[in-house]
């Protein structure tokens, strides 16, 4: 379900925030904007709550987790609800953990070595991280020897770039502040996340 989501939108939305007291509805305003697949970090305290909430309430989109580092988080997230997990690099603790629970999971990686090792481990699909640092063009010459495994960039992507990013081979770019900010969650501004996550949307589906 989850590399549909992500094949059909080409889109996912990764929300680091301090406080996200409404994590449904933040979901609601994603989804209303074309992205369905929404990634909560271990970088938010508490994030177990959030995603708890997040996963019971009613919307369309498809609720994981962020910022997985290790088996720990990984069992969090798990329990939690999580119904996928992304990694920011290499982590073959939370991978097991994936393995054993039929939960699909998005590892980082950057150097072909890494996104090889991620595919061993059972990525479902691979989170080239930071993808700021190398632009499109390095994802194409990733694919070029690589071109069965799904990659996902992550770190700097906005509506301006993302077609570029989906045009070198991507499954689906990452959506972060650009889209989400700290400041929209903590004042509710709903309707200007939808309005940004559509853009970015219609910016990774045109390419």
């Amino acid at each position: 379900m989850l590399l549909d989501t992500l094949r059909h939108d080409r889109a996912l939305a990764v929300v680091r925030a301090p406080h996200i007291d409404d994590p449904v509805a933040l979901c609601r305003s994603l989804a209303a904007g074309g992205i369905r697949t929404v990634e909560f970090t271990f970088t938010t305290p508490g994030v177990e709550s959030v995603i708890a909430a997040a996963v019971e309430g009613e919307h369309d989109a498809l609720v994981g987790a962020g910022t997985v580092t290790d088996a720990r988080t990984a069992e969090a997230a798990i329990a939690a609800g999580a119904r996928f997990l992304v990694t920011p690099g290499l982590s073959e603790g939370a991978a097991a953990v994936a393995r054993e629970a039929g939960v699909p999971i998005l590892i980082g990686a950057l150097s072909p070595t890494e996104v090889m090792r991620a595919v061993e481990l059972g990525a479902a699909a691979v989170k080239i991280f930071p993808a700021s640092l190398v632009g499109p063009g390095y994802l194409r010459d990733l694919r070029g020897p690589l071109p069965h495994v799904p990659m996902v960039p992550s770190g700097g992507l906005t509506a301006a770039n993302a077609g570029a990013w989906m045009d070198a081979g991507a499954l689906a770019v990452t959506a972060g502040s650009s889209v989400v900010s700290a400041a929209d969650i903590a004042a509710a501004s709903w309707g200007a996340v939808t309005e940004r996550a559509r853009a970015f949307s219609l910016a990774a589906t045109r390419a």
